[in-house]
């Protein structure tokens, strides 16, 4: 077990720093926790403002309010809480062997790991929690995605030309819109759920065979891979052309249901690494006008050609909506779930006011990216194409 600096742990919830986040890491629910437990917590004001709590909201609970432009408290408390990593101006005013923790966004980040390291600070990257059921209650990814999923249904629906549910009207009978939906992660299946309570018609593509029952108990239709022993007919073929047989194969059935579709959800993302591209420009040629793609994996170049981080591009009349930041557009619910995840994690460490991080536990060995200054997974932080 290591035990942080000081027998009563200050916490300092901040600001956030990042362009439009509108988060905070911590609700008054779960400050009040950590006071319980006889911790000090100190908010900048105005921190929660975006999130819907005010700072008397804080006051109530006992937190401590201070400007968000002094620089002291920064360099007196021991553990920082954040959504997003602050600015580096306020990462090198903390003391050493002091704790950040958040979404630290750790994946080639070289700049992070030179401050964290110069610091002597220690680091907890939520990105990197072992996806086990021990971990569910503080998996901020899931949190978040499940978020991210809800809102790109709600952004397709706004902009599409047609009604999502069918509908009996005197003038006739409405169709319900037919919805694709890539990737049944979190993100996707909480998309499955809020197309259907919509009334659409939902379509699931993905290549593992192991959620379609997932998909279909929310009502959606999965779209099953292709058949390997169909597309070898029986031939022997080497691992790389079975591949790439398979891979066209997949793509032309995923072509033929976007040629039919109303909307697209691209929820497919990789954790460090681009976003896999599901659809091409010949895809999308063969989307009807007025149909519309929702892209959530813009912020990792995006699963279909041509969209764009926080924009949204017509295409031969079909849109393209780039929807970064999606947590951040439901920022009460956000936070309130990224807090209790925050919570959760550290709370089982936290005994009468002090903070001991067992770094053979599980949940802390994988999450730490640095301890006091060491950092422990230095080929995370290389920036691709680096030497």
């Amino acid at each position: 077990m290591v035990k942080l600096l000081g027998t009563l742990i200050s916490f300092l919830i901040p600001l956030e720093s990042a362009s439009g986040e509108k988060r905070v890491a911590a609700s008054p629910e779960t400050v009040k926790k950590l006071i319980s437990q006889k911790c000090e917590v100190f908010l900048e004001k105005g921190a929660g403002l975006s999130s819907g709590f005010s700072d008397d909201d804080y006051r109530d609970v006992g937190v401590e309010l201070v400007s968000s432009q002094g620089a002291d408290v920064w360099s007196k408390v021991d553990v920082v809480l954040c959504v997003q990593v602050p600015c580096k101006v306020n990462l090198e005013r903390m003391k050493p062997k002091s704790l950040l923790v958040g979404l630290l966004a750790p994946y080639g980040n070289e700049s992070l790991a030179n401050t964290l390291r110069v610091g002597s600070l220690s680091a907890l990257a939520l990105e990197l929690l072992p996806r086990i059921s021990r971990a569910q209650s503080a998996d901020a990814l899931s949190s978040q995605a499940n978020i991210a999923g809800y809102k790109a249904v709600l952004l397709g629906a706004s902009a599409l030309d047609r009604y999502f549910p069918m509908l009996m009207t005197a003038a006739g009978t409405v169709q319900p819109a037919k919805v694709v939906i890539l990737g049944a992660g979190v993100a996707g299946l909480q998309a499955v759920a809020t197309a259907k309570r919509l009334g659409a018609v939902v379509f699931v593509s993905d290549i593992r065979l192991e959620v379609k029952e997932q998909v279909e108990s929310l009502g959606a239709r999965f779209i099953t891979p292709p058949d390997m022993n169909e597309i070898n007919s029986g031939k022997a073929v080497y691992a790389k052309q079975a591949s790439e047989a398979f891979l066209t194969a997949q793509r032309q059935k995923l072509s033929d249901h976007l040629a039919e579709a109303d909307v697209a959800i691209c929820t497919a993302q990789v954790p460090g690494k681009s976003a896999p591209k599901l659809i091409s420009a010949d895809m999308l040629d063969r989307m009807r006008s007025g149909s519309v793609v929702v892209d959530i994996a813009v912020d990792q170049g995006g699963n279909c050609e041509g969209t764009q981080k926080g924009e949204t591009l017509i295409r031969k009349g079909v849109k393209l909506i780039g929807a970064s930041d999606l947590p951040s557009s439901v920022p009460n619910h956000a936070s309130s779930l990224y807090a209790r995840n925050l919570l959760a994690l550290l709370e089982p460490f936290l005994i009468d006011g002090e903070l001991s991080l067992n770094l053979e536990d599980e949940l802390i060995a994988g999450a730490l990216i640095s301890h006091q200054g060491e950092i422990r997974f230095p080929d995370l932080f290389i920036a691709a194409g680096a030497d």
